[in-house]
C-alpha cells in the first residue's frame, strides 16, 4: 500500500510548455492529482483521435499497475508516474518489441540529463549502476481498420523513502535523488523524456525495432552474462545473447539458442 499522502507541489504546466519547445503542440497533457493508475484511465476511456499525443500524468497513483500482474508502488512526491497514448498506423504489426525502444528514449533521455551508467534489462526496466530506476508497462489496444494504439505507463523513482522495499528486485531500487545528488523539477523530466520518446516511437512506427537494435545492445545490463528465464510454466537458463530484429530475448542454452517473447516471463542474472 501507499504511504500517507504528503505535500506535492502543483505543477508548473507552463514551464512544462516552455521546456517542451516547438514540440508542445504535439501534445495534450493532463496533469492530476491522484488517479487509481494513468494506464488504466487511458485504456478505459480513450482520447479522440484529435492528431495529438495524449499524456496522462498523476501526482499519485492509488493503484499503480506494473508487469505481470504487480503493483506499481509510490510515495507521494516521490517518484514520476504517467502514461503516453499513442496511435499507430493502420498495417502496423503487433509492436513486440515496443517497450524496449520506450526504454531506450528513457536511457537517451536521462543520459542528457547527466546521469552515467544507464543501462536497460529486458524488456522493460531502466536501470542505474544495476539497480532499478525505472519500470515501464505497455498495453496495447485494437481499434478499428486494424489500427494498433499503445498505451505506454512509465513510472520513474524520484526520491525514494529511506524504509522503501520494492518486492522482488534482486539487483535493488535506486533513485534520482541517490543518482544525481539533486532531483529536476518534474516539468523538467517530463519533457526530457517527451521530448525522446517522440522521435523515438515515430521511428519504431516506420521501420519498426530492428534499426533501434544496436543502439539497445549498447545498453543491454545483461549482456554474455548467465541469466534465468521464468515463466509460463518452465525455466530457462543460458548465456544472454541480446535481442534480435523483433526485440525478442536471444538465449543460447546446452539444447540450442532460444527466442523469448516479452510474455508473462521474468529475468534475472543466474546465481
Amino acid at each position: 500500500m501507499n504511504a500517507p499522502l504528503g505535500l506535492v507541489p502543483a505543477p508548473d504546466l507552463a514551464a512544462l510548455t516552455a521546456a517542451l519547445g516547438s514540440l508542445a503542440a504535439a501534445f495534450d497533457i493532463r496533469w492530476v492529482e491522484e488517479c487509481t493508475s494513468t494506464n488504466s484511465a487511458l485504456l478505459d476511456a480513450p482520447p479522440g483521435n484529435d492528431g495529438r499525443v495524449h499524456v496522462l500524468v498523476a501526482t499519485r497513483q492509488s493503484a499503480g499497475r506494473g508487469r505481470r500482474g504487480r503493483q506499481w508502488l509510490a510515495w507521494p512526491g516521490a517518484s514520476l508516474t504517467f502514461s503516453v497514448l499513442w496511435r499507430f498506423a493502420p498495417g502496423m504489426p503487433v509492436p513486440a518489441g515496443l517497450s524496449l525502444a520506450v526504454g531506450l528514449a528513457l536511457a537517451r533521455a536521462l543520459e542528457k540529463l547527466g546521469l552515467d551508467a544507464v543501462t536497460l534489462k529486458w524488456p522493460n526496466d531502466v536501470l542505474a549502476r544495476g539497480a532499478k530506476l525505472s519500470g515501464i508497462l505497455v498495453e496495447v489496444l485494437p481499434e478499428r481498420g486494424g489500427a494498433l494504439t499503445a498505451v505506454i505507463g512509465i513510472g520513474l523513482n524520484l526520491r525514494l523513502p529511506a524504509d522503501a522495499a520494492i518486492p522482488g528486485q534482486g539487483g535493488g531500487v535506486t533513485d534520482l535523488a541517490h543518482e544525481l545528488g539533486e532531483v529536476p523539477a518534474r516539468e523538467t523530466l517530463l519533457a526530457a523524456i517527451l521530448s525522446e520518446l517522440y522521435p523515438m516511437l515515430n521511428a519504431y512506427g516506420s521501420t519498426g525495432f530492428g534499426l533501434l537494435r544496436e543502439a539497445w545492445e549498447q545498453r543491454n545490463a545483461f549482456a554474455n552474462l548467465p541469466v534465468r528465464v521464468s515463466g509460463e510454466g518452465s525455466d530457462l537458463s543460458g548465456l544472454c545473447l541480446g535481442v534480435d530484429e523483433e526485440g525478442a530475448l536471444l538465449v543460447r542454452a546446452p539444447e540450442g539458442t532460444h527466442r523469448v517473447y516479452a510474455g508473462d516471463v521474468s529475468v534475472r542474472l543466474a546465481p
